[in-house]
């Protein structure tokens, strides 16, 4: 079948090959057909290193499809079942599944998710964060495909499953925003326009939305920002939106430690910094022993919007059709498998919040 490849980390241009085969449905797997899947910026991480990843590695972890089969021992899903690939599937047995943080769990994740079940000259390679979404199909745990409506459109449900999981996530989940409050976001890529859509959803009074990119600061005031500024305008909007008190919550969808330092120094005393963005592991940020005490803030990490998807997917699907979350509007392009490097290229320049790719 054909594929988007990469044979190891740091390549700058992904393979499109059409000779990439499958493993076996084996038990508590089941295969699906990806009828869309999402470019998230974690795909660009993935090849660059900044999430480890096991390669040969057939790209790709937002995506959708059907069902073509099923392996033994599944009993909540079959054949023509709609389902959204989920990156990082709930075991629902483990300590963090049973105290309520199921979106930390990797007792999938880290045994049946990182196994190879793809083929790539005859070798073993990986999928994507454990999916590989960027096939024609891909064979995945049970606990990776979360049953959807057959009327909910693929390119819509492929979005749910990473990026605007993760967005809406961090406002509702993770951070709680009450009504009233102000927040800001840092990056208006496709996580940033989720979480400025969360914080419409939450109720926000004010919502600032920063990213040096004056297309995408439009962009972010379509999807519910009330202002705009770069970043280098960040002191103007503190004193502009909030008296230059600071805002109630900050959101960081980058992954940089200016803008993780930025996010905390932008809320008020006694504020909430929610991290969203991937940062690499070896990048650090500095703060000092009085600020930590004397500034009161809550600095608070949002690993997949704080999710249970076997729940939370429903919601932000009732949502969609309530006309409260707009997902169709988040797509910008909609491109074959053999447009990856471009989609590639343009998150690179910071020209699109989402594309999808359909196959």
């Amino acid at each position: 079948m054909r594929a988007a490849v990469i044979r190891k980390i740091g390549e700058e241009k992904v393979e499109i090959l059409d000779n990439v085969g499958i493993a076996d449905t084996g038990p508590g797997q089941v295969r699906i057909r990806i009828k869309a899947t999402g470019v998230c910026h974690s795909d660009l991480s993935v090849t660059n290193g900044t999430i480890p990843q096991a390669t040969p590695c057939v790209l790709g972890h937002e995506g959708a499809g059907e069902i073509v089969e099923v392996g033994e021992g599944v009993t909540d899903l079959q054949a023509g079942d709609h389902a959204i690939v989920c990156w990082n599937p709930p075991c629902g047995k483990c300590v963090a599944c049973l105290n309520g943080h199921p979106n930390v769990c990797t007792a999938v994740s880290m045994t049946q998710g990182y196994m190879p079940r793809f083929e790539v000259d005859g070798m073993p390679a990986f999928g994507g964060m454990g999916c590989g979404t960027f096939a024609e199909e891909a064979v995945i745990p049970v606990q990776a495909a979360v049953k959807i409506p057959q009327d909910v459109p693929f390119d819509v449900a492929s979005l749910i499953g990473c990026g605007v999981m993760t967005g809406v996530g961090a406002v509702i989940n993770t951070a709680k925003v009450k009504a009233g409050s102000s927040v800001v976001v840092f990056g208006c890529g496709g996580v940033g326009i989720a979480t400025i859509q969360g914080a419409r959803l939450a109720g926000a009074a004010e919502i600032v939305a920063i990213d040096p990119v004056e297309s995408k600061r439009e962009l972010a005031q379509k999807f519910g920002a009330t202002h705009a500024f770069a970043p280098d305008e960040i002191f103007e909007a503190i004193g502009a939106v909030t008296g230059g008190v600071g805002f109630d919550y900050a959101f960081e969808a980058v992954g940089l430690p200016s803008t993780i330092r930025g996010a905390y120094d932008a809320v008020c005393r006694g504020g909430t910094a929610v991290i969203v963005g991937a940062g690499k592991s070896d990048q650090k940020v500095e703060f000092n022993a009085f600020e930590l005490f004397f500034m009161e803030k809550k600095l608070m990490g949002s690993f997949y919007g704080s999710a249970d998807v076997r729940v939370d997917f429903a919601k932000m699907i009732r949502l969609w059709r309530a006309g409260r979350l707009d997902l169709e509007s988040m797509i910008t392009q909609r491109l074959g498998l053999d447009g990856i490097n471009q989609a590639f290229d343009d998150m690179k320049a910071g020209r699109v919040v989402r594309t999808l790719i359909e196959l």
